[in-house]
């Protein structure tokens, strides 16, 4: 129970996935699903896509204690890889590869205890960044809920549901478009605006191999979710000829907790 109860805990974790090849594509590729949560030195890790946020109010947890409502702040990071590399469809492709984004922000949030029992919790929360690389160099914003539950002692799920906002200069970088893509593409010419993008959920399942999600050591982790596309990132070309606007992902990874 050690990495429960110290004030000092992580999880590392690396599996493989399905991941749609580009935001609205149809098309599947593997990518890793790297996991890194825990607490270090007073501060909270958690993973955000290809990315991580830092929770700087982090607090030391004792499962089945009595807690009260504690509030999350601090910087979040991600990575954007959108239609970098690896498009399965040879029509987006032609439309010309898009460079990588290094989103930068900050989360905020409260989390609320022993919801429906003793070792439970409901977050409610809100993500804002921008993009720093200067690729879309647009700002989203993206509110969410998430809850966080044992099954037995060896399994925790934790499960999230959210939506995301874009501005015009991120929904014109990805989904626009322009007279030369369409000449190289074959796609017709189209505009984007920002607006409401997706709206997703995504359960992630932890089952400790020692039969105790408190001793530590290792487990085994499965992802599966599905977002759809709204507004203009549904009517791209990208999306609604050459693609779908419902998006799944899924994937298994190991991982280790000391």
């Amino acid at each position: 129970m050690k990495p429960v109860f110290d004030k000092n805990w992580v999880t590392l974790g690396l599996g493989v996935g399905m991941v749609p090849s580009y935001a609205g594509s149809d098309d599947y590729i593997a990518f890793p699903l790297p996991l890194i949560v825990g607490r270090l030195g007073g501060v909270g890790l958690s993973p955000n896509g290809p990315g991580i946020t830092l929770n700087l109010l982090s607090q030391r947890a004792v499962p089945g204690q009595p807690s009260g409502t504690s509030f999350q702040f601090g910087p979040a990071f991600r990575i954007r890889n959108d239609r970098q590399a690896r498009i399965s469809d040879d029509v987006v492709e032609a439309a010309g590869k898009l460079d990588i984004a290094a989103e930068v922000g900050a989360n905020a949030g409260v989390n609320i205890p022993r919801v429906f029992n003793r070792f439970d919790s409901l977050t409610v929360g809100a993500q804002v960044r921008w993009d720093v690389l200067g690729a879309h160099s647009g700002m989203l914003v993206e509110p969410n809920v998430a809850y966080t539950t044992p099954i037995g002692r060896a399994t925790v799920i934790n499960l999230q549901a959210g939506l995301q906002f874009v501005d015009d200069d991120f929904a014109d970088y990805y989904y626009t478009v322009s007279p030369e893509q369409s000449a190289a593409s074959g796609l017709p010419q189209f505009q984007a605006d920002g607006g409401l993008n997706s709206a997703g959920l995504t359960a992630i399942v932890n089952y400790d191999l020692s039969g105790n999600s408190l001793d530590g050591g290792f487990s085994i982790y499965g992802v599966a979710g599905y977002s759809r596309l709204f507004g203009d990132g549904e009517d791209t070309p990208y999306t609604s000829i050459r693609g779908s606007a419902d998006q799944f992902i899924g994937g298994l990874g190991v991982g280790y907790t000391f």
